[in-house]
């Protein structure tokens, strides 16, 4: 089912997609927008119909002040019985102050219930190291009875390396334990023209819980690289994780497949995994790759190989 797609984008111009799909059987659907200036949510019963699904516009950018400038990366997720979404945001005086915000639905409908904001997230009681710095790209996972949040950090300003790190949550807007480092640009292709680690997404099998990652500018050098460990593990140890030495997913020239990367994981009408990724369709872009407006959502089958890890192909 899931190979109708044979790489055409699923929503154009949709990047940082994230598709999470409820108990309802819906499929909720949220990405940065070009203009990086609200939040949109769209629904449908199938990931097809996505496409041409109804958009709600949620939330809107302040004019001044905090969260004001580049609204990035929106997450959708439900917990504890209430929906939450999760996005980056910077502000109109300081366009690279990007934190991490939180808005909490009113209701059970998130389309067209009200929205309030929570404020920015949360460090752990006497923690005043985590989030004082370019934060962006948070998703949430749960793993042996724990909730984590996993975002990207640079903790030198715009222009020093991005790492990943990783804490346990208390609640939906604040978190448990200080910052874990989980991984850092380490090899080159994380390092083309900016060193990055961002936009992680979690995928579990066999025992194994994986993070899949992007690396490098948003051109298409970007790519997607992995994290993997034991579930039973302590998830907080450093030792408990391997990076894959090479890139997961690459540009591929043959298909026409530019910069792949920020991807988040959700499955089929049929239960097969799948991992939803944004690209371009060309490779030579005028002016800054971040303004540029055609990074699209895509579908790919998750395959697996005989120890249980993710396989990403192109179709």
């Amino acid at each position: 089912m899931t190979r109708i797609f044979k790489n055409a984008p699923v929503v154009e111009q949709r990047a940082d997609p994230f598709i999470y799909k409820h108990s309802d059987g819906y499929y909720y659907f949220t990405g940065s927008i070009p203009t990086y200036d609200s939040i949109e949510l769209r629904r449908a019963k199938t990931i097809r119909e996505l496409q041409d699904a109804e958009t709600f516009h949620v939330w809107y950018k302040h004019d001044r002040g905090p969260m004001s400038q580049h609204i990035w990366a929106p997450e959708i997720h439900y917990l504890d019985g209430k929906w939450y979404i999760y996005f980056a945001a910077s502000e109109v005086d300081d366009i690279w102050k990007l934190r991490p915000y939180v808005l909490e639905c009113k209701g059970q409908d998130p389309l067209k219930d009200e929205w309030v904001e929570l404020g920015q997230m949360q460090a752990a009681e006497g923690d005043n190291k985590t989030f004082i710095d370019f934060s962006l790209d948070g998703t949430i996972f749960e793993n042996n009875g724990k909730r984590y949040f996993c975002w990207a950090e640079k903790t030198g300003g715009q222009f020093a390396a991005s790492n990943l790190y990783l804490a346990e949550m208390e609640s939906p807007i604040k978190l448990k334990t200080a910052q874990f480092m989980l991984t850092t640009p380490d090899y080159d292709w994380e390092r083309i023209d900016f060193w990055v680690n961002e936009g992680p997404a979690v995928i579990k099998n066999k025992g194994k819980i994986y993070i899949t990652f992007s690396a490098s500018a948003t051109g298409a050098c970007y790519c997607m690289g992995m994290m993997e460990a034991d579930a039973a593990s302590d998830l907080l140890d450093r030792n408990s994780w391997k990076k894959s030495r090479y890139p997961v997913l690459e540009t591929d020239y043959e298909k026409g497949i530019y910069g792949p990367g920020h991807n988040s994981f959700t499955v089929s009408e049929d239960g097969v995994p799948l991992s939803i990724y944004h690209a371009r369709d060309y490779e030579n872009i005028i002016g800054d790759p971040l303004y540029d407006p055609n990074r699209h959502a895509r579908v790919m089958e998750v395959k697996f190989d005989e120890s249980g890890k993710p396989l990403f192909e192109y179709y």
